[in-house]
């Protein structure tokens, strides 16, 4: 079966700015969708921040593998509602890709819990990233380094929580650094943000960056399906224990009390 895919794109710039609809007529979720649908190991959608619900049910996210995520004008109209259930289907398992300006979305800060805050230079400068962990699934099929000749910049310190795996790291023509491939577990969800594609740029129809795209959904599946029983948190009674024991001292709560866990 294919790895359910949905490409979630906030659909802003590609209807503002000529330049970029220029590069991306049908919009960036659209190209990056045609990237994953060129391996048949991905099935992949699209949603836009226009749609109801920003095109994120209920009812469709939990029939979904990998979600990718960009944003960046407008973080802020993304509903928290929706934010709150994507974080729940991560929890539960569900793979989640979040790239470039994504790194301010509500929900990367959600499952991070720091600012994510970084520096940034929109000069169209050479990027080059070097694959540091060759031997990671993300990285497979990549040289030691490639090139972007346009992009924009993003700068240490980048305020996220320690990652898992670091698996790029990017210099930029001005001297900066920036670690622009991590990944997290954030219950039984794998996370991989991945820094390139500033919008007025075509980093999107690069054939490497396409090629990290496909292998980062194939690594952020989980075969094993859904955990959703992990944002419950069920009393033991003392019968149930697993080794016999004697109830001892005071409680706070008796057995079918309101907030008893």
């Amino acid at each position: 079966m294919p790895i359910r895919t949905i490409v979630w794109g906030e659909n802003i710039h590609e209807n503002t700015n000529a330049v970029v609809r220029e590069i991306y007529p049908e919009g960036m979720h659209t190209t990056i969708a045609a990237a994953l649908n060129s391996d048949p190991a991905i099935r992949a959608t699209t949603a836009t921040l226009q749609e109801p619900e920003h095109g994120l049910s209920q009812g469709r996210l939990a029939e979904t593998d990998v979600l990718t995520w960009w944003g960046h004008k407008d973080h802020g109209a993304v509903s928290d509602e929706v934010v709150e259930r994507v974080a729940k289907r991560v929890w539960e398992g569900m793979g989640l890709l979040v790239l470039h300006s994504g790194h301010f979305s509500k929900i990367f800060k959600r499952l991070m819990g720091t600012p994510c805050a970084l520096k940034w230079r929109e000069a169209g400068e050479r990027e080059r990233l070097w694959t540091i962990n060759p031997r990671h699934p993300i990285a497979a099929g990549l040289e030691e380094n490639f090139v972007l000749e346009n992009e924009e910049m993003y700068g240490e310190q980048f305020s996220v929580p320690e990652p898992l795996e670091t698996v790029f790291i990017s210099w930029f023509q001005g001297g900066e650094v920036f670690r622009s491939g991590m990944t997290w577990r954030r219950g039984a969800g794998n996370i991989f943000y991945f820094r390139p594609g500033h919008e007025t740029y075509p980093t999107y129809h690069d054939p490497n960056i396409r090629k990290v795209l496909i292998n980062a959904v194939k690594w952020a599946h989980n075969p094993q399906g859904d955990l959703k029983t992990i944002t419950d948190a069920p009393n033991v009674p003392v019968e149930k224990a697993h080794e016999p024991i004697v109830e001892r001292g005071p409680k706070l709560h008796q057995a079918g009390e309101a907030g008893y866990r």
